[in-house]
């Protein structure tokens, strides 16, 4: 047997036509109703990263002098904003974005015709509301807004009810996939099984905000309290996001290459091991003292457990990159798919190794999550041109425009993450509204103008998305 063929690194079907994943999921997608969900799941989600963008322009403009004489602004508005805009701009994008996976899975296993109908429409309608929710605490004086981390929240029982509501909606979409596992018709393929793997870490992200809820009596009235509410369930979270990512790698490698990134086993053993590494959440809270250093530390940690299956299916990405070269004689860099894939690889490794060097006061923490987030965000956007949008018969045809707004994410996203880098390292403080004012140091000034530059660039290429995957879904067909 030949080097390549038993390299499963690199590995080939010997019936190329079964790994065309449109055709199999476009099949299953078809019906109406899975249409009409999807759609549903896609436009919540580019409406999330529209109104986080919305969100960042007032930013901007609240900090302009003399403008609070113009407009009057409410009180605490720049934390306000910060919350808002973080919130759609990653927890409801990404749970949007997986909750389009769920779809897709449902629809998958019971070979387009998933069962419980009732149950998806109302967790398409419990979505909905809870993005009103979250909103409407932004334009108004009440609450005082708490720059916790992973789920910073405006202390006011509405963007309460809305996190619980978005939460709940997750559940009842998850709910309707595990109904459809039982005597299902379809197949449990690799992407579907991976999906259910990243439900399981869900529910237990809920089982331990749910944890810190009752070990703090009920009570969340400070941004202390909200910090420990949010801050075990949050890690989790970020196993799922990761999982996300592996999947879509998978996915956009299959699409491009008309072969699997990875050999499908090491997909499911890459998952599994973020679903075994997330059960000592809801362990770590068991056996230490709630909200104590012992428990914060065990959770800080835990963060090491994202990196081997990511780097498991990148380098064997990477093997399979290298045979499809030595193949066919050259990569395909005018795909999206490729493009947003190969980036998405680089900018999350970027991410990766700046978060080496963090220790939480300053701006090279949040150099390290945007550059992660980038990583994430750049897979999802390509997995809306690739995947969701073709299955929707929503296909957005491949163009410059297209080309260009993946390279301007993906590069001002690397140059925003180096500037932050570079100012923290001279003492930048993070989660303020202005953090170069009294830095002396050059150094600090050229990160932070870089920053500036960066986030600029990769704004204008998430505008150009959200552009035409808005158009694209709004399209009559």
């Amino acid at each position: 047997m030949s080097q390549d063929k038993s390299n499963t690194a690199s590995f080939a079907p010997a019936q190329p036509q079964r790994w065309n994943l449109l055709a199999a999921f476009g099949q299953a997608c078809r019906p109406p109703a899975v249409q009409g969900e999807l759609r549903a799941w896609c436009g919540l989600a580019i409406a999330s990263l529209a109104l986080a963008g919305v969100f960042a322009l007032l930013l901007a403009l609240s900090r302009v002098p003399g403008v609070d004489e113009v407009f009057p602004w409410p009180l605490q508005f720049f934390d306000r904003g910060l919350v808002i805009h973080v919130v759609f701009s990653f927890v409801v994008w990404f749970l949007a974005v997986f909750a389009a996976y769920i779809a897709v899975a449902t629809a998958r296993i019971s070979n387009g015709a998933p069962r419980a109908d009732g149950i998806r429409k109302l967790a398409i309608a419990a979505a909905a509301t809870a993005a009103a929710l979250l909103f409407i605490p932004g334009l108004t004086d009440s609450g005082e807004p708490s720059l916790n981390n992973y789920v910073p929240v405006i202390i006011n029982p509405i963007y309460y009810a809305g996190l619980l509501t978005l939460a709940s909606a997750i559940c009842l979409a998850g709910l309707r996939l595990v109904l459809n596992l039982i005597k299902r018709s379809g197949p449990l393929e690799p992407v579907s099984l991976a999906t259910l793997m990243m439900l399981f870490v869900y529910v237990l992200a809920l089982v331990c905000f749910a944890a810190a809820y009752f070990a703090l009596d009920g009570e969340t009235a400070t941004g202390a309290d909200n910090e420990y509410l949010f801050w075990s369930g949050g890690h989790l979270l970020q196993f799922l996001n990761t999982g996300l990512l592996l999947v879509s790698w998978y996915v956009l490698g299959g699409l491009s290459l008309s072969r699997p990134l990875c050999h499908p086993q090491q997909l499911r053993l890459a998952c599994l091991f973020l679903a075994v590494f997330a059960c000592m959440g809801p362990v770590f809270l068991g056996i230490t003292d709630a909200f104590s250093v012992q428990q914060r530390d065990m959770f800080t940690l835990l963060q090491y457990g994202l990196a081997p299956p990511a780097l498991a299916v990148a380098a064997a990405g990477l093997m399979t990159l290298r045979a499809f070269r030595l193949q066919t004689g050259l990569l395909p860099w005018r795909d999206p798919a490729f493009l947003s894939l190969t980036l998405s690889v680089f900018v999350f490794a970027v991410g990766g190794v700046l978060g080496l060097f963090v220790d939480g006061t300053d701006t090279r923490t949040p150099a390290h999550y945007h550059g992660v987030i980038g990583g994430v965000n750049l897979a999802f956007m390509g997995m809306f041109f690739a995947f969701f949008l073709p299955l929707m018969g929503r296909a957005v045809k491949s163009s410059r425009s297209v080309t260009v707004l993946i390279h301007l994410y993906a590069w001002g996203q690397i140059l925003a993450s180096l500037g932050l880098f570079l100012a923290g390292g001279y003492g930048a403080p993070r989660k303020t509204a202005a953090g170069g004012e009294g830095l002396e140091a050059i150094g600090a000034s050229v990160g932070l103008y870089m920053n500036g530059v960066g986030a600029l660039i990769a704004v204008i290429g998430g505008v150009m998305f959200i552009w035409i995957a808005a158009k694209a879904l709004l399209r009559k067909i």
